[in-house]
């Protein structure tokens, strides 16, 4: 018996709570939307209109900022598709040379002589490091062009991680 009274009287509390509840918003809603329809004091205008201003001042300065490092990231990522095909072409290059050197290919062949020409200037930096192994067939594992291959790669991370960088320069806010 005690709780169905505690149950109907939290019942009731909770209805007469809603009611003035809803009185109170509509209150409220109703005193906004009279000082909207009346519009500004006099005198506001010129301020609201100056507010107004820098506020679109603000967003257009915004827009060209953003539009300005979309532009950046944009001749960025070109700089590093270009460089990643140059490097790719040289890793591939030097790739056949030591694929060539290991299979002991004919050096007086038109396209071996060609490969060669065309790595020296990648290799030349790289040869003597350390030696060369071969066995008595010819067969050589050139580890030079490997340190080359492994240097390239390591100049092709840094170049790119700086465009990175470069790209994705943040603005302060």
């Amino acid at each position: 018996m005690e709780d169905d009274k505690l149950a109907s009287e939290e019942a009731r509390r909770s209805v007469q709570h809603d009611s003035v509840k809803a009185q109170v918003e509509g209150d409220v809603n109703a005193e906004i939307a009279a000082k909207a329809s009346q519009g500004p004091p006099p005198g506001e205008e010129r301020r609201i209109e100056d507010v107004a201003g820098t506020f679109r001042a603000k967003a257009v300065d915004e827009v060209v900022s953003t539009e300005r490092e979309i532009e950046r990231g944009r001749g960025a990522a070109r700089i590093s598709q270009f460089v990643d095909y140059i490097f790719y072409v040289i890793y591939a290059l030097l790739a056949m040379r030591f694929l060539l050197a290991l299979l002991a290919a004919n050096s007086r062949a038109g396209f071996v002589q060609f490969i060669v020409t065309v790595t020296n200037p990648f290799y030349a930096p790289f040869r003597g490091i350390v030696d060369s192994p071969s066995t008595n067939d010819g067969h050589t594992l050139m580890v030079p062009i490997v340190v080359a291959i492994i240097a390239y790669v390591l100049l092709h991370l840094a170049i790119n991680g700086l465009l990175r960088m470069l790209a994705h320069r943040k603005t302060a806010i």
